[in-house]
């Protein structure tokens, strides 16, 4: 924990726009597959951004502190959904097809949960974690997981 809530939240900004401007990076320069860079982002936001809850005090006003690092992402995804901002290498990496107006809908309301999750839940309860990790683990893995199971099923059924 640190002694200032504002150096934890800066602490927790400057973490969480190197860990998603990394997999943009990765992703626009075609070291990692889109694809695997939207299941990273998605599996592994959650779990940084709560690490950095223990930066934070028992302050009242962390909660609000912290919720402004989600907050102000979604915010970025809505300029580059809507065309406001230009930023190719989001779009590559958090888009299935390159259409900037793919992120005003899953990326968009990922934003929209952890805001409102750290804002209800924060350290008071273990359900806004337990959320957080579903959220990211669950249904980042889910694609995965999914289209091999969807695939086989898919098989055995046309083999039957």
């Amino acid at each position: 924990m640190l002694n200032n809530n504002f150096l934890a939240l800066v602490v927790t900004v400057v973490v969480a726009l190197l860990w998603l401007r990394s997999n943009d990076y990765l992703a626009h320069r075609g070291a990692i597959l889109p694809q695997i860079s939207r299941k990273i982002i998605h599996t592994g936001t959650g779990p940084v951004f709560v690490l950095c809850w223990l930066l934070f005090s028992d302050d009242s006003s962390s909660r609000w502190l912290a919720a402004l690092v989600p907050l102000g992402i979604t915010l970025q995804f809505l300029l580059v959904g809507v065309g406001a901002i230009k930023d190719q290498a989001s779009v590559t990496a958090m888009s299935r097809s390159g259409d900037r107006k793919e992120i005003l809908k899953g990326p968009l309301y990922y934003g929209i949960a952890f805001f409102v999750i750290t804002v209800v839940y924060w350290c008071d309860s273990p359900i806004g974690i337990t959320a957080l990790m579903l959220l990211c683990g669950g249904d980042g893995l889910a694609d995965i997981f999914g289209k091999r199971l969807w695939n086989r099923s898919h098989l055995m059924m046309w083999i039957i």
